[in-house]
């Protein structure tokens, strides 16, 4: 019978501690935390001010994915989904750009630069898109679901023509 009860008594310790074991990992796990993205530089304060003003104007929801800025919070930067549509204006001009063979597509009349990961590296990256002809650079990183997929980027013409002016 002592052996039972000590058994039972450890139990009850060893239960409350389980317990406050799981609690405390569920308390550590990531459910919701925001992805982590590189805030860009801007070249100039007016380019810092065309993003700030495109900050202001962009969607709550895209493709059916609810807004979810990354960190570090900046007006440089906006995300939906859990990091699968990254949004960061002010970036530097990609060198691409300055390649003749480069693939750029239009979406709603915004023309943007297809850049996509190394098909050497596994980077678990989709396509990264950067805006051509305007007076900031956007760039719109999407998740692999989006490999072939240009979409999200219909919900960005509007803002995006809105707020960062044709440099042409």
């Amino acid at each position: 019978m002592t052996h039972t009860r000590r058994r039972s008594a450890r139990s009850r310790v060893l239960a409350p501690s389980a317990a406050l074991f799981a609690l405390t990992l569920a308390g550590c796990s990531d459910g919701g935390a925001r992805p982590s993205v590189a805030v860009p530089t801007p070249p100039s304060e007016a380019a810092a001010g065309y993003c700030e003003k495109l900050h202001e104007e962009l969607p709550e929801t895209v493709d059916g994915l609810e807004r979810n800025d990354p960190s570090p919070d900046s007006d440089l930067t906006a995300g939906w989904g859990d990091g699968a549509i990254v949004l960061r204006c002010g970036v530097p001009r990609p060198a691409r750009m300055d390649d003749s063979q480069s693939k750029a597509v239009d979406a709603d009349d915004v023309n943007w630069l297809l850049e996509q990961p190394d098909d050497d590296a596994d980077t678990g990256a989709g396509p990264r898109f950067t805006t051509t002809y305007r007076k900031a650079y956007v760039e719109v990183t999407l998740g692999t679901e989006y490999a072939h997929d240009i979409t999200p980027l219909s919900a960005f013409a509007v803002p995006v023509k809105r707020t960062v002016p044709d440099s042409l």
